[in-house]
């Protein structure tokens, strides 16, 4: 053999050899990785191979699935009353993805989760029947605050103070995932990426806003744990109008002839005196604040329902006059609707915090439990006197104060309204706060309920909390009592 044939064979060689020893690292090595690859078409071809289990509302769910033409992905999801509950259920779409519930359980719904294969199934490697993710959601309570909510842009969250579950998680714009859910839905993608009122953000869990005047049960709170107050009824030290420490400008409040001048806590919240909340947080001083507000859930960047709820913020490194505008729920807090309903949650419960979670269990094919929450556990945030104090006040609030349109025959109701800046010099509409609770004595039944409207439509000087939110708040907890 001469000299150029043997190179060649050497060569030839060699090249076999690294072409075995490749596909056996591919076979070997990176067989999982490029399964699980995401640009992997067989994986969504898997996906969409049967029909999808279902999130579940109250025992009926709330999804199904559709047979698809001239597709090799078989199925689709559907949605029964999408708008309604597309906060809850996310979206499945063939082309976009999955969101919220729809993409933490894709696995258990789609058949693919490891815990729904029986021993056959993992020797075969076949696709197993899918399971379902049974929600705390309350049909009646979830369709109250749509129904309520109507054509504003805001959101509402109800909670159950004793167990955590949350009864409702409404934002509005909204949208029918049903629109998004297939391949060649491209048209109503853009149409809902592109509104400028972002119907697919929820509001509810992923929407931080300055709580204005709502923030002040915060405060409160800390003044009566820290001893600064030894009860609701005990007058404060609080000028009227009081002017922001080392500045000349005066913290004013929106009613002038309300007795706000050294007012009780009580007469406080009763009257959303600002100038003694000012004035109590800049006593207290920002750690304590800021201490107390991260009890309650601030500052908390993994606030999980399983859905992950964007931080709410209580903020630092503040001067004594900033701090006194995080008093009134301003300066640089901002506050999901859900961190809101859990402070009056807490309150409602002897200032213990169920965590709040909308998933009761996941269960296979056959209904058994493969993860439950429903034993989600408490913390507990404030004394059982404070809380109690705090609940006695927020029914004055109510009952004689600025929150009347939550009033409900027959059960007790407590609340706080607020009223936020929004815009550079507070040139925009403000938004209008609701947090509150009820409880009706003969059934045992409560929970507790936060809303917001950021924007109603109507004129700047109709904008208040008890004109727009706390109706909504109202019909939600009707609802949850009944």
């Amino acid at each position: 053999m001469n000299r150029t044939i043997r190179r060649a064979a050497v060569l030839s060689l060699l090249l076999v050899l690294a072409l075995l020893v490749r596909a056996t690292w591919l076979q070997a090595y990176r067989a999982e990785a490029l399964a699980d690859d995401k640009h992997n078409r067989r994986n969504t071809i898997a996906q969409y191979a049967q029909p999808l289990g279902d999130i579940v509302v109250a025992g009926s769910p709330v999804t199904g699935s559709k047979r698809t033409e001239g597709s090799d992905l078989a199925y689709k999801r559907t949605y029964t009353n999408g708008e309604l509950y597309a906060p809850v259920t996310g979206f499945s779409s063939q082309a976009y993805g999955a969101t919220q519930l729809e993409g933490i359980y894709g696995d258990v719904l789609d058949g693919t989760d490891n815990r729904l294969k029986s021993p056959l199934d993992v020797l075969t490697d076949k696709q197993a029947q899918p399971g379902d993710v049974l929600t705390t959601i309350d049909p009646a309570v979830q369709k109250a605050g749509f129904e309520a909510l109507g054509d504003k842009k805001g959101a509402a969250v109800a909670i159950d103070p004793k167990t955590g579950r949350i009864l409702g998680l409404v934002s509005t714009p909204s949208y029918d995932p049903s629109t998004i859910s297939g391949t060649t839905d491209g048209d109503a993608w853009q149409e809902l990426t592109g509104d400028k009122d972002r119907p697919m953000l929820n509001r509810a869990l992923r929407q931080p806003l300055p709580p204005g005047s709502t923030f002040k049960l915060v405060v409160a709170a800390a003044a009566l744990e820290d001893g600064l107050h030894s009860s609701v009824d005990e007058r404060t030290d609080s000028p009227s109008p009081y002017t922001l420490p080392d500045t000349r400008t005066v913290l004013e409040n929106e009613n002038k002839s309300a007795p706000c001048q050294n007012a009780t806590i009580r007469t406080a919240l009763q009257y959303s005196c600002n100038n003694v909340f000012g004035k109590m947080a800049a006593d207290l001083g920002q750690d304590k604040v800021r201490a107390m507000a991260e009890k309650f859930g601030f500052n908390d960047s993994e606030q999980d329902v399983p859905v992950r709820a964007t931080k709410s913020v209580y903020p630092a490194d503040m001067d004594s006059a900033q701090t006194a505008l995080t008093g009134i729920g301003q300066f640089d807090v901002t506050a999901t609707p859900l961190q809101m309903a859990m402070v009056s949650a807490t309150l409602a419960n002897d200032g213990l915090l169920a965590s709040p979670h909308m998933v009761s269990n996941v269960v296979d094919a056959d209904g058994d439990t493969l993860q439950s929450y429903e034993d989600a556990g408490s913390e507990r945030i404030v004394s059982s006197a404070t809380a109690e104090q705090l609940r006695s006040a927020m029914v004055t609030v109510v009952e004689d104060g600025t929150g009347g349109n939550a009033r409900i025959d027959g059960a007790e109701v407590g609340g706080k309204t607020g009223t936020a800046q929004h815009g550079e010099n507070n040139s925009k509409t403000p938004y209008a706060w609701f947090t509150s609770y009820a409880k009706d004595a003969e059934t045992g039944k409560e929970v507790a309920v936060a809303v917001i409207v950021e924007d109603s439509g109507a004129a700047r000087s109709e904008v208040s909390g008890n004109g727009l939110a706390a109706p909504i708040a109202e019909r939600m907890m009707r609802a949850a009592l009944k």
